[in-house]
């Protein structure tokens, strides 16, 4: 274990070596127009970003990406923390923060201008070991309520595809599992690993196997700024084809996808989701 997290950290001294196309005047000022680099972190997923349980660090991907970008930038990076994503989405208008990392969602993109994906992950549901419930269609039923994170990707989601079911919304992603377990909800809806990872700690729940829903992650800036946008698909390019983003998910030990390659990018004005790979697929396995 040693040995691969020394290796994966060299990888990713390696990848943040290799410059990219140096920033335009106009790009550095469309994502750092303070000259500082304000990147909003989401501790709503632990697969992307969170805290060192003893120093308290804000460590992960994401944060790798935040200061990678900096770097290239030439500025200083400033992180600025939210406990859900709901929260970063509702900042938007705000001009709280110059960049963020979420997942892509129509009701996301009518404020938010989105990179391409640099990250995929899987939504599921989990539930008590002894609950009727066997496949991702079961939940789907009169009476059922599920425990989701208000303003995550799979509240949106669901609350577009969910004919039966009800949710019941709690202030983060990790304040659902809490709503599940004292309110004896019938599931909580979230990230598979983070699922998986409370179904290990409490043997009385399980997880459903396949996904609801495949999460395009992606860093996301305020509309309207061409330049920025277009440097920032380019370097989010970069870190997937360079290993910069394996490397970094290896280094947190973390197990998600790489997004796959960009197709031709959309218009720059960043008024329809990423071409190549839709915003959400509710296609089951």
């Amino acid at each position: 274990m040693r040995t691969l997290l020394v290796t994966a950290t060299l990888l990713l001294a390696l990848a943040a070596g290799a410059r990219g196309a140096e920033p335009s005047a106009d790009a550095r000022r469309d994502l750092a127009p303070r000259g500082v680099l304000r990147a909003a972190i989401n501790f709503g997923n632990p697969v992307l970003a969170h805290r060192d349980p003893a120093t308290r660090a804000v460590e992960g991907v994401s944060v790798d990406l935040a200061r990678e970008l900096g770097r290239r930038l030439g500025v200083t990076v400033t992180l600025v923390t939210y406990d859900s994503a709901g929260t970063v989405t509702d900042a938007a208008e705000a001009d709280a923060w110059d960049i963020c990392f979420l997942a892509v969602d129509p009701a996301r993109a009518r404020t938010i201008a989105f990179a391409e994906p640099y990250v995929t992950i899987e939504g599921t549901y989990l539930v008590r070991a002894e609950a009727p419930f066997r496949t991702l269609d079961d939940l789907d039923r009169e009476g059922v309520r599920i425990a989701v994170g208000r303003g995550s990707a799979y509240d949106l989601f669901l609350g577009r595809t969910l004919r039966h079911a009800t949710l019941v919304r709690a202030a983060s992603s990790p304040a659902a599992l809490a709503l599940f377990a004292e309110q004896g909800l019938d599931a909580a809806a979230g990230v598979t690993q983070p699922l998986m990872a409370y179904a290990a700690a409490h043997p009385e729940t399980r997880v459903i196997p396949g996904r609801f829903m495949t999460i395009a992650q992606a860093i996301g800036m305020p509309k309207g700024r061409a330049a920025g946008l277009a440097y920032l698909r380019a370097f989010v390019e970069d870190a997937k084809a360079s290993g910069f983003v394996a490397a970094a998910l290896a280094t947190h030990g973390q197990e998600a996808a790489v997004a796959s390659p960009a197709a031709p990018a959309p218009s720059a004005d960043g008024s329809a989701p990423p071409a190549g790979l839709p915003a959400q697929q509710g296609a089951r396995p």
